[in-house]
């Protein structure tokens, strides 16, 4: 790294497009070292230094992490074609595994900058091939991005939602809201599901305008961890009402996995207020579960399931191959995109798709609750395909947990 620092600091920035910055991350040392450990993890680093060293000669590779290498391009020639150069990197790394003394296929991304005008130092190009290089990861793991200015925005406002968060969470100023789950049929409730808000001065930010913050783990578990912990509050109150609850659903994020402290977050909520977990449903979104190549959330969903924690599938059929997920994902409810609802009643493609999801999971013995309900006639035509439970504008928006309870009280499914 000193390297590294010593090398980028004695660049100059006076020609635009005399040098660029590739930063190199492998997408699979920790795939590696789980699967086989520590040692096979330090060959497919020497074997990635190895191979990368050779693709950029006559320019230092440059180690600058404990998964991530570095290029200063400065050849003419890798410059004038800087997108061939990265896609070599990329083509060098793959053919340097699958064979029979190294069995493990090297996989990497790639986020490069140029030097640019108005670059005035070396650590800028350092930052935007950093973006990139996020971006990459988001968008299109395992291929080579170049810098761009919508790159940098996006990124410069997913900072600025991190931070934003992180103070409203120390100073408890994110709340939870509720949205009733019904029986379409009688709009008996029979749960909710947990939402959580920003409050900014007068006004309350719904979690879809700071979903970005999540990208950060911190932020991320410690927005689970208030949540619940606010949630098993609610839940404790309306049973002391002698509301009728069945359940709560409780949205988790790919973070909140692969930290491992799940089960004890909910756990030690619970347990403080004496709520039982029968009455949660942890809610995992379709994407967490597409983007689980380790296999990290499947396995801790397995393990929430052994210990009694019911779970669900949210937003389902927004990602490829979604029923390929009923096979490998141990979920106990579906919820069908509002995506679906929205042209149900015009029954074209979206009400085939939904009867046939309906069916199957019926057969599979999974629950279904159809999200994004806002009218009458959606209700009427999910009904006569089959689908029991929903949710939505129709029934309710989403609301603070003394106007659910009043609503509970009045409406609650006897049990």
């Amino acid at each position: 790294m000193a390297a590294f620092n010593a090398a980028l600091s004695g660049l100059s920035c006076e020609i635009p497009g005399a040098w660029a910055l590739a930063v190199i991350d492998l997408d699979n040392l920790k795939v590696t070292n789980d699967a086989f450990g520590h040692q096979a993890g330090d060959s497919l680093l020497q074997l990635v230094a190895e191979c990368l060293s050779r693709a950029a000669a006559p320019e230092p590779l440059f180690r600058i992490g404990g998964d991530e290498f570095a290029v200063i391009v400065q050849d003419p020639a890798a410059l004038r074609a800087l997108d061939e150069t990265m896609a070599g990197y990329l083509a060098a790394l793959a053919r340097a595994g699958g064979q029979a003394d190294n069995p493990i296929v090297p996989r990497a991304t790639i986020g490069y900058a140029e030097l640019a005008p108005g670059d005035l130092l070396p650590e800028r190009v350092r930052q935007k091939a950093d973006f990139a290089l996020y971006h990459a990861k988001d968008t299109a793991r395992g291929s080579h991005v170049p810098y761009s200015d919508e790159i940098g925005s996006r990124i410069t406002r997913r900072l600025a939602a991190v931070r934003e968060v992180d103070v409203a969470l120390r100073e408890h100023r994110i709340e939870t809201f509720y949205q009733p789950i019904v029986l379409i049929e009688t709009g008996e409730i029979v749960g909710v599901e947990a939402l959580c808000r920003m409050r900014s001065g007068d006004q309350l930010v719904s979690a879809s305008a700071f979903h970005e913050a999540t990208s950060d783990a911190g932020v991320a578990t410690a927005l689970t961890r208030q949540v619940i912990s606010q949630v098993a509050r609610d839940v404790r109150g309306w049973l002391d009402l002698g509301i009728a609850f069945q359940h709560v659903g409780i949205n988790v994020s790919s973070a909140d996995f692969h930290s491992g402290t799940i089960y004890a977050v909910l756990a030690e909520s619970f347990d403080r207020e004496n709520v039982p977990l029968k009455h949660v449903i942890v809610e995992v979104t379709e994407v967490v579960c597409m983007d689980d190549d380790a296999g990290i959330v499947r396995k801790s969903m397995q393990a929430l399931r052994s210990r009694g924690i019911r779970l669900a599938l949210d937003d389902f059929g927004t990602g490829y191959a979604s029923l390929t997920h009923l096979m490998t994902v141990p979920v106990d409810i579906i919820k069908i995109d509002r995506s679906f609802v929205e042209d149900l009643v015009s029954r074209g493609p979206s009400a085939a798709i939904v009867e046939g999801v309906i069916g199957i999971a019926k057969r599979l013995g999974i629950k279904v609750v159809a999200e994004g309900i806002e009218n009458a006639d959606q209700a009427r035509e999910l009904l006569a395909l089959g689908c029991l439970l929903g949710q939505g504008f129709h029934y309710s928006r989403a609301v603070p947990a003394a106007e659910a309870g009043a609503m509970m009280l009045k409406l609650a499914e006897t049990v």
